[in-house]
C-alpha cells in the first residue's frame, strides 16, 4: 500500500485572496475538510482553512495569498497520507480494492479489479477477465472485501 492517497485535483483559483477549488475524489467533500495538511507534488502543503463550496471544496493554503501564486497549483493532485486518514470499521480506500482478485460464490476466479467507476448513486467495479464484468458495489452483489487476502467475493446474476 502506498502512504498517500490522491484524493482530490486542485481545478481553478477562487476569490482573490489565493483560494483554490479542489474538485475531492471521496465519498463526501466535507472527508478533505478533515486533513491540516495536503501534499502537493508530495511536498507537504499545511492547510489554512477549509470549507465546501457546491460539491467542491475550496482551500486556502498556507503561504498562498494571491490569484497568481494560486494558478501555479491548477491542474495539481491533492493527496493525502494514508497514516492520517481515520475510516469507520468497514469501509476502505477505493485504491485499495483495485487488483483484488475477483471471485465468484462457487470460488471460482473471475477475473482482478480493474477499475472503478462512478456514474451514479454506487460505485460499479470493472473486473477483467475472460470477459468484462460490471459489478454494482452493493451487499447484494459484493459479499465479502478482503483486502489483506487480496480477494473480493461477489455474486452474480444472469446477464452480468
Amino acid at each position: 500500500m502506498t502512504e498517500y492517497l490522491d484524493c482530490g485535483q486542485v481545478v481553478n483559483t477562487h476569490g482573490i485572496r489565493g483560494e483554490v477549488r479542489v474538485v475531492p475524489w471521496a465519498d463526501s467533500p466535507d472527508f478533505l475538510c478533515r486533513f491540516k495538511t495536503l501534499y502537493l507534488e508530495d511536498r507537504p502543503v499545511p492547510v489554512q482553512s477549509c470549507r465546501v463550496h457546491k460539491g467542491s471544496v475550496i482551500v486556502k493554503f498556507e503561504g498562498v495569498d494571491t490569484v497568481e501564486a494560486a494558478m501555479l497549483l491548477k491542474g495539481k493532485t491533492a493527496r493525502i497520507r494514508r497514516s492520517d486518514a481515520k475510516l469507520p470499521e468497514g469501509s476502505f480506500f477505493l485504491a485499495d480494492v483495485i487488483g483484488l482478485d475477483v471471485i465468484g460464490e462457487d470460488g471460482r476466479k473471475l477475473g482482478v479489479l480493474k477499475e472503478v467507476l462512478s456514474p451514479s448513486v454506487q460505485n460499479v467495479y470493472v473486473v477483467e477477465g475472460e470477459r468484462e464484468i460490471l459489478i454494482p458495489a452493493v451487499p447484494e452483489f459484493v459479499l465479502e472485501t478482503n483486502i489483506e487476502g487480496g480477494y473480493m467475493k461477489v455474486r452474480l446474476i444472469e446477464g452480468m
